[in-house]
């Protein structure tokens, strides 16, 4: 019998054949991180009930499996060679083949040359980036599948990694745009991302096999490949398997199983990474910093017993939704934290009518709303004031410290600090492209490793040896973490390892200071990922100094917005009320603005009372319907000069001017140049989308 045992970046999968290349046993699982175990289990379940003997020929191939070949000293074959070598057993007659796994992308060309290309050190468009995408939307990937079988629309979405693609579907998600046309948009990004970055150019035609998990379970991935490929790709049988069929075909050497599996278990124990001191020393040392910081506690009121007006401060942010209510002396009445599952409206609008109907007795005199949703919610529910998200923290920090000279905010998916002097903000720094440092960052790793974010925080806190992970971003930070799998170090390790890389991000990457000293000493924390106690002791630890973090520190926000409210209060509230609220409704209408070339997608969102907001608009034309006079367009003049450089013929031949960026503006000097050394000059037609789509694949 021969056995192949292909371990990838997020699973392992196993078969066995006879001779005559009948398969007798297949597996697939996740292995979580816990290979050791894993594939312990799975060679003794070989040995017990498949071999039923000693020895057998055994491969081994995958991204992750070559560590545990050499330790152990069993046969490996590159898993590029090994899905050859299965392709041309199992179907001779395929041109190409498009893989995708957990953490890599490969297209293989058999036809016209041999060769084979394959993603870097990016994991944007696999397996990994749909993961993340999935936990974003808050959906299994079974239901990401359906939903996106029943788009209308598609997005144009970022899939170099999850990091610049919540930068677009965030937005979209708190525009009010559908989850199914979401959906759909990621798996276009993924084959776009695929092609464009891969094949860079080269033609992928004839039959093309697609194999590996992701293409296998989510057949609206499979049909963004053929559409855009516009051929009709083969999914064959057992296509989950070829890596590790082509490693079973590939084994000759007769491998000992006992002493194979006594290699493996020994393995978890010898591997080796950089690790830094533990978080904790004792659980003593652990308790008396949780002592310290519950003495930070904002004030409370008494809701079921107050009476009179209060003032409602809500927080809109890119993963979640807080609001907080509070009494005319600050104190907190009422509050929550919730995910808002890709749209906030209906999660304020619950919260909101069950206030007016638990509690008649309390009026709300004034309302304010910050963060990422704050023109969605303000629409929708006539809030009175939108606040800056900087002066909204700075605004609740000063209420738990007022000598504070540096505030942090970590949030999901954004981090935003700021430097106090003479109680104003002097200096702002906010994570622009990048949430690496943020809290997302740790849900996402959490999510794929299969713990919950509070389960895998406290996992952190003892660990004995924290893994150096370094500050990285995401998608290197999944090379790291791999790497450090492969070298035997654990679960716990891993978490507090990525929440120092946390910290580490946030002062070196993000503020980009040389001294962490230098920031200030009297520090707030705030943000729901500082409520984590590994993500703060690391912090305190990075910056040498006690630090203030308020009970609510997810809730700073909504509180700051709430105090802001009651500054700004006139003595009543526009704010709906309840009859509104029970008869409240919100459609979503997603259309294409036709006002100028850019043709943007458009998300209407409509409410009772003639309130809208509309989202994805890159000027104000579909919500002012302004525009200048035609005769004071200065850029269709511009464009009306450029247009009058006409191509002569020339002796030397044609050369192309793409009519983008500097090119378009220096246009009369190239022009001017090529034409007097005797070329003839040839630009290209204006920017469409078209065109772009068609330039797009030849882009490395």
């Amino acid at each position: 019998m021969k056995v192949g045992l292909d371990i990838g970046s997020t699973t392992i999968k196993c078969v066995v054949i006879d001779e005559s290349g009948k398969i007798l046993f297949q597996s697939y699982e996740r292995h979580l991180s816990k290979i050791t175990e894993k594939v312990t289990e799975l060679l003794t379940k070989v040995r017990r009930d498949v071999v039923r003997g000693e020895t057998a020929a055994l491969t081994v191939s995958g991204s992750a499996g070559m560590g545990i070949s050499q330790t152990c000293r069993l046969p490996f074959v590159q898993e590029v060679y090994a899905t050859h070598i299965a392709v041309g057993r199992l179907f001779p007659g395929a041109d190409a083949v498009i893989e995708l796994g957990g953490e890599d992308a490969k297209i293989l060309f058999l036809s016209g040359g041999m060769e084979v290309r394959m993603n870097g050190s990016c994991a944007g468009g696999t397996g990994a980036f749909i993961d993340q995408m999935a936990t974003l939307l808050n959906v299994p990937l079974d239901e990401m599948d359906r939903l996106a079988a029943k788009h209308e629309k598609i997005y144009t979405i970022a899939s170099r990694c999850g990091v610049f693609a919540k930068s677009d579907v965030q937005p979209l998600l708190n525009q009010g745009a559908r989850k199914t046309d979401i959906c759909a948009s990621i798996f276009a990004a993924v084959a776009n991302q695929t092609i464009a970055g891969l094949a860079q150019g080269r033609p992928i035609e004839g039959k093309v096999l697609y194999l590996g998990g992701p293409l296998t379970f989510l057949p609206q991935l499979r049909a963004s490949f053929d559409h855009a490929l516009k051929i009709q790709g083969i999914c064959p049988e057992n296509s989950l398997y070829y890596v590790a069929l082509g490693a079973a075909y590939c084994s000759a050497e007769e491998v000992d199983l006992g002493k194979a599996l006594e290699n493996v278990r020994k393995y978890g124990c010898t591997g080796s990474f950089l690790s830094i001191p533990p978080l904790f020393t004792s659980r003593a040392e652990y308790d008396e910093f949780r002592r310290r910081h519950a003495q930070c506690k904002a004030p409370r009121g008494d809701i079921a017993s107050y009476r009179g007006g209060a003032f409602l401060g809500i927080d809109a942010g890119s993963t979640t939704v807080k609001a907080v209510l509070i009494g005319k002396k600050g104190e907190i009445l009422s509050s929550i934290y919730r995910s808002n599952s890709g749209n906030p409206v209906p999660i304020f609008r619950d919260y909101l009518l069950d206030l007016y109907r638990r509690y008649p007795g309390i009026s709300i005199e004034g309302s304010a709303v910050t963060g990422y949703g704050e023109e969605l919610l303000k629409n929708a529910f006539n809030v009175d004031f939108g606040i800056v998200e900087t002066v909204a923290h700075f605004t609740a920090a000063k209420r738990f410290r007022p000598d504070v000279d540096f505030v942090i905010d970590i949030g999901g998916q954004d981090m935003k600090c700021f430097k106090i002097r003479n109680g104003a903000i002097d200096n702002i720094f906010l994570n622009e492209a990048c949430s690496s440092g943020c809290g997302s960052f740790l849900q996402t790793f959490a999510s794929t490793l299969g713990y919950g974010i509070a389960e895998f925080a406290r996992m952190g806190l003892f660990a004995k040896h924290p893994v150096d992970l370094g500050s990285r971003c995401t998608v290197f930070m999944n090379s790291q973490v791999k790497q450090a799998q492969k070298d035997g170090a654990t679960t716990e390790d891993i978490s507090a390892g990525l929440s120092v890389s946390v910290v580490k991000n946030a002062i070196y990457k993000v503020i980009r200071v040389p001294d962490a000293k230098a920031l200030g000493r009297n520090i707030v924390v705030q943000g729901g990922t500082f409520l984590n106690d590994a993500v703060l002791r690391v912090f305190e630890k990075e910056m040498g100094v006690e630090v203030t973090r308020p009970d609510i520190a997810g809730l700073m926000g909504a509180y700051g917005a709430a105090v802001y409210a009651m500054k700004k209060s006139t003595g009543k509230s526009a704010i709906i009320g309840e009859k509104e609220l029970e008869n409240f409704r919100h459609e979503v209408r997603v259309t294409t603005c036709g006002m100028c070339s850019n043709h943007c997608r458009l998300t209407v969102n409509m409410f009772g009372g003639n309130r809208r907001f509309i989202g994805g608009n890159r000027c104000e034309k579909p919500v002012t319907k302004r525009s200048g006079k035609s005769e004071l367009d200065m850029y269709a003049y511009k464009l009306k000069l450029l247009r009058s450089y006409r191509p002569k013929a020339g002796p030397r031949g044609k050369i192309g001017i793409p009519m983008g960026l500097n090119m378009y503006e220096l246009l009369p000097f190239w022009h001017t140049f090529f034409t007097r050394l005797g070329f003839e000059v040839v630009v290209s037609p204006l920017s469409t989308r078209e065109l772009y789509i068609r330039g797009q694949s030849t882009i490395p």
